[in-house]
């Protein structure tokens, strides 16, 4: 059962760093939501995946994945919470660059062409990495129904996703550790 006040109190515990950083998006930030702190713990990996089972529209979603490697652990725990529910879920892995060899894929795992997907992801800011796996899920040839995270910055992500006609939700917001956003 999803706790959300245990994964909170998890992210405070593990995961929430504060001094100067250089986020993904290439921000500037005071704080740092590690989420592999959280991914890569089992406690926490359990109480990310059953929230974002939640939040999956599972009568329209066929598969669960996202931009590897920080989607890798959320989009398997999300099908272990499925499969333990009895809701048949596929995964997926979107590489960043293709491997070079083999079949030169961007999408990996067993979803075809015409699937309506779901990308999950642990930290958004800006959004860019999960728009990076739209649009790789979009040229093979997948509907993106919906982008899900565990945490929101509330820094941009929500309105860029917006702008893709893109439905957004998040198991919480840095709201939630009494940090207030900058103005979007």
């Amino acid at each position: 059962m999803y706790d959300r006040s245990a994964l909170i109190q998890l992210f405070r515990d593990r995961a929430l760093k504060f001094g100067d950083f250089t986020l993904a998006s290439g921000k500037k930030a005071k704080y740092y939501l590690d989420g592999k702190q959280i991914t890569l713990h089992a406690r926490g990996l359990q109480l990310v995946s059953e929230g974002l089972l939640q939040l999956i529209d599972t009568n329209a979603v066929q598969a669960v994945g996202g931009m590897s490697i920080g989607a890798d652990p959320i989009a398997a725990g999300v099908l272990c919470a499925a499969a333990s529910q009895g809701t048949d879920l596929l995964g997926f892995l979107v590489r960043k660059e293709s491997k070079g060899h083999g079949t030169n894929k961007y999408v990996e795992g067993p979803i075809d062409a015409g699937m309506k997907v779901a990308i999950v992801e642990d930290v958004v800011t800006t959004g860019g990495s999960s728009l990076l796996a739209v649009e790789r899920l979009r040229d093979f040839g997948c509907e993106v129904v919906q982008v899900l995270a565990i945490i929101d910055r509330m820094e941009g992500g929500r309105a860029n996703f917006e702008k893709e006609g893109l439905k957004f939700e998040s198991l919480l917001t840095i709201e939630d550790f009494g940090i207030t956003p900058p103005a979007e």
